[in-house]
């Protein structure tokens, strides 16, 4: 068993935390490998569904989505029923189509601010992707390209401003370093303060 499988194996002995699942949140800065990390553990979970927050803000709701989150997901996923929710379409500016996201052992909801306050209640685990917000940032900016850049600029300050006011990397259980023979998973800093 690899070192993810094991880990994904304790995700799921976990005890249900919303309604009959396990929500665990990848959050960290952008650009700091959160989607395909989420990708990679939903596979070691045997094909865990994962809700990018990417689906729920907006161009004019950065960070303003948790009541969109609570009424669409994590309402829904409490009382066992599937969530449904219209992913945002970064291009068009508008909502899509509904998705249903059924209640799973495992629910991962990855992206910046998924580790919030007002999530955290309802968290199995809490993994924080531990890469400093200037590499980060310079690894997203490189992703998206040059046709992007305003975009970015308004973003970093965005998610400068949502940290200060509102950090994840503090409640982290798990802090999720990148390396050359996969992930390091190391204690996060409130289980180091339990």
């Amino acid at each position: 068993m690899n070192a993810l499988a094991l880990h994904a194996a304790r995700l799921s002995a976990l005890p249900p935390s919303c309604g009959p699942v396990r929500l665990v949140a990848v959050d960290g800065h952008a650009g700091s490998g959160k989607s395909t990390f989420a990708g990679r553990l939903a596979a070691a979970l045997g094909g865990a569904p994962v809700l990018h927050l990417d689906d729920l803000a907006t161009h004019e709701e950065l960070f303003a989505w948790t009541g969109r989150l609570r009424e669409q997901v994590t309402g829904p996923l409490s009382r066992g029923e599937p969530a449904r929710y219209a992913p945002y379409d970064w291009t068009a500016r508008t909502f899509g189509p509904v998705r249903t996201l059924e209640p799973a052992p495992v629910v991962l909801i990855e992206g910046v601010g998924a580790g919030r306050r007002a999530l955290r209640p309802l968290l199995a685990r809490l993994l924080w992707m531990d890469l400093p917000a200037g590499e980060s940032w310079a690894r997203g900016r490189r992703r998206d390209g040059p046709a992007l850049r305003s975009f970015w600029d308004g973003w970093t300050a965005a998610e400068t401003a949502h940290f200060a006011a509102d950090p994840s990397r503090p409640w982290a259980d798990v802090l999720v370093r990148q390396s050359p023979e996969g992930y390091e998973w190391l204690e996060g800093p409130l289980r180091q303060r339990r």
